[in-house]
């Protein structure tokens, strides 16, 4: 059984490319329902399973959208989309079961991924007694916001890395 990849993804693009890209994830979601299978829009290859299952649509914010995966995010399917119908979009993913943390930006027709790798996974840890997390000397009821912390650190870093 599949360990499932929670997607989240917002595309940003003209009203119409917005509307298209709407019209595509109802599509697949209406065809998941009758097949009960995961979809991929025809027009994308896919090579490793990059399915989307379970998707749902952010009803108050136009190309936002929520969907499952099996394993691991399914970015390349994403930006497949993103380049068909001329969009940019930020993709944000989690599967903690197989330490997957992660966010990836398409803008301009560039790629960045940036993800949380086992050493970040390391940085913290729970203690059972009392149901909470360590990070950095400090104490947190949930792992949620340490995830953010490293990842938005790497984000920094990566940006950094590229200015120098």
């Amino acid at each position: 059984m599949a360990n499932w990849c929670n997607n989240w993804v917002v595309f940003e693009g003209t009203a119409e490319a917005i509307e298209q890209i709407t019209q595509l994830f109802k599509s697949m979601a209406e065809q998941e329902q009758k097949d009960d299978c995961g979809q991929l829009p025809d027009f994308v290859q896919d090579t490793h399973g990059d399915y989307f299952y379970n998707i749902s649509q952010d009803n108050e914010s136009a190309g936002v959208f929520q969907y499952e995966t099996k394993w691991s995010p399914n970015t390349e399917a994403v930006k497949q989309i993103a380049e068909h119908l001329k969009v940019d979009f930020t993709h944000e993913y989690e599967e903690l079961g197989c330490l997957v943390y992660g966010q990836a930006i398409f803008e301009d027709g560039i790629l960045t991924n940036t993800c949380l790798d086992s050493q970040d996974f390391c940085s913290y840890e729970l203690d059972e007694d009392t149901d909470t997390y360590h990070f950095e000397g400090k104490e947190y009821d949930s792992e949620w916001e340490i995830l953010d912390t490293l990842l938005e650190r790497k984000i920094e870093n990566q940006l950094n890395t590229t200015k120098i």
